[in-house]
């Protein structure tokens, strides 16, 4: 399917919301001699713990932060109970291009259903979807979109929807990359949750994205666990089913994990401020100023989508992951911004040799 891009941009910067809304290291073993007994000791970082980041300033302000706060005679430590790191999804630990990739997993769903909604073949937005007309879709508005998300999201339970986005991230491919959408992860970012959670951080996902569509693959992917990921989400109801206790999810708004609903998804689940954060976008920018005001030493990162070669290279006007006001106050404040072109060796994990 052919995406248009700039018949998107009036819509897209608010896509994330709708969609949302409704939406190497090694252990010593226990080793018996003749003369002793070798204990188990604790996991050790192999040389280089971020191998697909570049040298430079970046890996280093990364690597002398963790180090400084991790070690128990610095003034700046960290107990480890308070080593709370909070990541976007969306372009900061999968790619987002030409499209929010749930965006296509909505697509794909009304494609699905149509058979049984034969209705939809003459009914807007559901007849741009089925045509593969985008432009049109686009000129539906909030309003379409709207009722894109309620007829593929909502009205099942909530094993039933697991199960269905299951299904799709197994089978479904990037019209561009074409590749699954879950070998578009970046490498140098599974390094980095690695590496964390290999000197007691405590990883979580805080995106835009619908907890229910991320929750399924999320610990497979990142090692990060469902309790762990935060996202948008709508309401649920508790039924007991003839006997059969379901949850069903509602069309009704729960939360906008986005902007100002980042830091309150984070008090509502986590209920610390993050010492450790990373972003790519305006989107996240409240995250890291939550993370900033934290008493703790603190570590903003942002990813810059810089390799138009090996990724995408967009950031202010972009429809999608907009840089704008994020960038400036990440440059004033002095925050550490990762550059995709310049600070990592490869991006996706199918690139390592």
């Amino acid at each position: 399917m052919k995406i248009e891009i700039k018949p998107l941009k009036v819509y897209l910067l608010g896509l994330m919301v709708v969609l949302g809304t409704l939406l190497s290291c090694q252990t010593k073993t226990e080793t018996k001699t003749d003369t002793e007994t070798i204990p188990v000791s604790k996991p050790i970082a192999a040389a280089d713990p971020l191998p697909s980041w570049n040298n430079g300033k970046t890996k280093k302000a990364i690597m002398d932060y963790v180090e400084e706060v991790t070690n128990e005679n610095s003034e700046r430590f960290i107990p480890k109970v308070d080593r709370i790191a909070t990541f976007d999804n969306d372009g900061t630990l999968w790619s987002e291009k030409p499209i929010y990739f749930q965006f296509f997993f909505a697509i794909d769903r009304v494609k699905a259903m149509a058979a049984d909604h034969p209705e939809w073949k003459n009914k807007q937005p559901f007849k741009a979807v089925l045509e593969n007309d985008m432009p049109t879709l686009m000129k539906q508005g909030e309003k379409g979109l709207l009722e894109i998300i309620m007829a593929t999201h909502a009205g099942v339970s909530t094993d039933e929807f697991e199960a269905i986005v299951k299904d799709w991230i197994a089978t479904a491919q990037h019209p561009e990359k074409k590749k699954p959408y879950t070998d578009l992860v970046y490498q140098p970012m599974l390094e980095l949750l690695n590496y964390l959670r290999m000197n007691d951080f405590k990883t979580f996902i805080v995106s835009g994205g619908g907890i229910e569509f991320m929750r399924p693959w999320a610990e497979e992917v990142y090692g990060i666990p469902k309790n762990q990921v935060i996202g948008s989400s709508i309401q649920t109801q508790y039924f007991y089913n003839d006997g059969k206790p379901i949850i069903k999810r509602l069309a009704k708004i729960d939360l906008i994990d986005d902007k100002e609903g980042k830091p309150v998804g984070i008090n509502r689940y986590i209920g610390r401020k993050p010492v450790f954060a990373g972003g790519n976008s305006d989107g996240d920018l409240q995250m890291l100023r939550w993370t900033d005001a934290n008493e703790y030493k603190s570590f903003k990162l942002y990813v810059h989508h810089t390799d138009s070669i090996r990724e995408w290279s967009y950031d202010r006007k972009s429809p999608v992951g907009t840089f704008d006001k994020a960038l400036d106050e990440a440059n004033e404040k002095g925050w550490t911004i990762a550059s995709m072109k310049d600070d990592w060796k490869v991006i996706y994990p199918y690139e390592v040799k």
